[in-house]
């Protein structure tokens, strides 16, 4: 008989980025641990070639497809397992209670199907196979946090490449701290049991919804209709749905300033704000302290570095800007003006544009009076 012994986990924080759709675009990062509570799984010979199940309810089948339970079946299939067979599950913790226990139950599963082949697999494979199994073969709308948290065990923060490729670094501390977390740490039984799956399909749906907007000056002018088509094109790119809301900010600064800031009042429900031409962008942070926004509340960033620009950079309010670097606008069409008066021919020189941060204000605030940007 093999008896498998997988830890239940918790997680603290990065929760919904280990899920392809968030993932495959940067990466994503959870910080968990796994506990003293385990799912047992026992497989053993069966004298006849059935296979017997046994789980909250019980199953006696003569075919691996005709077993109902979608995670055993797999499972049995992968491991290329086809009868005479008795699994059974004990578990610590009831299921749907919100500590990975359908994902412990894969790793746990195929670790003992493996051992019952005379098979030792290590962590990273078994994470590997339970995520084939949950995510690509049953499709199921979760992440992979669960199953490598569980395969490995311990505290670690895990990271979820764009490339498929998960890193588990284990969070190391001194002794002493890890009693201090355990010590500080209270878990309840609520009674309330869940589906991990149908509140993660909700997540899905709502990641790529975010409500964005632009302020411009002039709507419908050129360089508005160009950097909103940018702005859409990010957006796609990155899986964000729906459209941009225009904002018409006015040449004046006053007025600009107060229609951001009706805009802001109105919509509280906004993630994402841009500054489409110079004025709107240095109101921007005026107007997101006028509508009592915390700073990174709004993802806000724009064009330009006016003063009010650079003071949103400095205080968090706003995350970038982009300069145009008027400086070498002005050198470089002299230059383009020269070469075609004496050989005739007008070079396309793109200037492009310089991304301002919090990280290089610095920079620009020295060499912004100097007019050299």
């Amino acid at each position: 008989m093999i008896i498998s012994k997988t830890p239940f986990r918790i997680s603290f924080a990065g929760g919904v980025s280990d899920i392809r759709d968030y993932y495959c675009h940067s990466y994503g990062s959870v910080v968990s641990t796994t506990i003293n509570k385990f799912i047992y799984v026992t497989v053993n010979s069966k004298f006849d070639n059935k296979i017997r199940v046994s789980y909250s309810k019980t199953e006696i089948v003569p075919k691996v497809n005709k077993i109902r339970h979608p995670i055993v079946r797999e499972g049995l299939k992968l491991t290329k397992l086809d009868g005479g067979l008795e699994i059974t599950t004990i578990a610590d913790i009831p299921s749907g209670t919100g500590l990975g226990s359908s994902s412990a139950f894969t790793v746990g599963l195929l670790n003992a199907l493996h051992a019952f082949r005379g098979e030792h697999k290590g962590a990273e494979v078994l994470a590997d196979e339970a995520c084939k199994i949950e995510i690509d073969i049953l499709k199921e709308p979760i992440g992979k946090q669960d199953q490598y948290a569980c395969a490995y065990g311990g505290l670690n923060q895990i990271r979820f490449n764009p490339d498929e490729s998960v890193f588990v670094n284990p969070v190391i501390s001194q002794r002493e701290t890890k009693k201090e977390l355990d010590a500080n740490l209270l878990l309840f039984y609520t009674g309330i049991h869940r589906r991990a799956s149908t509140i993660l399909t909700e997540s899905k749906q709502n990641m790529g919804n975010l409500k964005v907007a632009a302020a411009v000056e002039m709507p419908g002018a050129n360089y508005g209709v160009v950097r909103s088509s940018g702005i859409k094109e990010a957006m796609k790119e990155y899986g964000i749905r729906g459209d941009i809301e225009i904002v018409d900010a006015t040449l004046d600064m006053t007025t600009a300033e107060s229609r951001i800031t009706s805009y802001l009042i109105a919509n509280p429900d906004v993630d994402c704000i841009f500054g489409l031409g110079g004025i709107a962008t240095d109101r921007m942070t005026s107007a997101l302290r006028n509508a009592k926004k915390k700073p990174g509340q709004v993802l806000a960033g724009g064009f330009d570095a006016a003063p009010g620009t650079l003071t949103g950079l400095e205080t968090n309010y706003m995350v970038a800007s982009i300069d145009q670097q008027q400086y070498l606008q002005g050198y470089f069409s002299v230059y383009v003006l020269y070469l075609m008066k004496k050989y005739g021919f007008a070079p396309q020189i793109d200037t492009g544009g310089y991304l301002i941060t919090k990280e290089n204000i610095e920079l620009i605030k020295t060499l912004s009076p100097k007019n050299i940007r």
